[in-house]
């Protein structure tokens, strides 16, 4: 399912590799690279040209214990997960400001599940196609940039005119993220205009906007939309809804699919 896919576990606990080892071969088939020190994962880095997919990563390794392999990582562009057991929120603000992919808490029983489960995510985003709609060039930049970041694939429209070439020119679309307050066309009408050929069983959409207006999400749902999220987002709530909308669209074709055959 996943070949070629080269995985990196930077954890100095026996118990914790041992359980993300096994997890990960029997869910996806797949052989994970194991560094328990820092130079083990400079090591993983230097020794092979075929570049690494996702590293897990422990925030303190051996020989890095401020952080230093996490930098590491991160400098080198490698998607990263942080797998770890300490967690305040001044931490959670710098692991997010390094554009990690996810982070996950040792907290629990189901950790190494929920660990698997985002690794899943990143390793299959790539098979979605997502539409950002927003008349801001630093709005669009920055939604491509959080979505690319979890290897989703992106296409972006400046205005509802040009959203409306780029869906008939690519079906594969199955997410868009429009703002409301657009010239022209906005986030309502534009919404109301792809409903009229397209449905959710096709295409999830969310809205979103800056306003303090708390009537935009009751009238952008009744325009047809499926979602609606106001800024500043928490990257975690972003990521939270972009997956329950794919999940629910993939959900509903299976059901679809279903019916068909019977």
């Amino acid at each position: 399912m996943f070949a070629g896919a080269r995985i990196i576990v930077a954890e100095d606990s026996n118990v914790f590799t041992s359980m993300i080892s096994k997890r990960l071969k029997e869910l996806f088939d797949i052989n994970v690279e194991i560094c328990r020190n820092f130079e083990d994962l400079q090591f993983a880095y230097d020794k092979s040209s075929d570049p690494i997919t996702l590293a897990i990563s422990n925030i303190n390794l051996p020989g890095a214990e401020n952080g230093e392999a996490l930098e590491y990582l991160v400098d080198l562009s490698i998607p990263t997960i942080v797998f770890t057991g300490t967690f305040h929120e001044s931490m959670r603000d710098k692991l997010m400001a390094k554009d990690i992919v996810d982070y996950i808490l040792k907290d629990n029983v189901f950790a190494v599940d929920l660990l698997a489960e985002s690794i899943c995510r990143f390793l299959t985003n790539h098979r979605h196609h997502v539409l950002i709609v927003d008349d801001s060039a630093t709005a669009r930049a920055l939604l491509s940039s959080r979505l690319k970041r979890y290897n989703f694939r992106v296409s972006t429209a400046e205005n509802g005119a040009k959203a409306l070439e780029i869906l008939k020119a690519n079906r594969d679309i199955g997410l868009m993220i429009t703002d409301y307050n657009m010239p022209d066309i906005d986030g309502f009408e534009l919404t109301r205009r792809i409903r009229a050929n397209i449905g959710s069983h096709e295409l999830r959409i969310i809205g979103v906007s800056s306003s303090s207006n708390r009537l935009l999400s009751a009238r952008f749902l009744k325009a047809g939309g499926n979602d609606f999220m106001l800024r500043p987002f928490i990257d975690e709530e972003f990521y939270c809804r972009v997956n329950q909308n794919l999940d629910t669209l993939l959900q509903i074709q299976s059901m679809r699919k279903e019916r068909a055959v019977a």
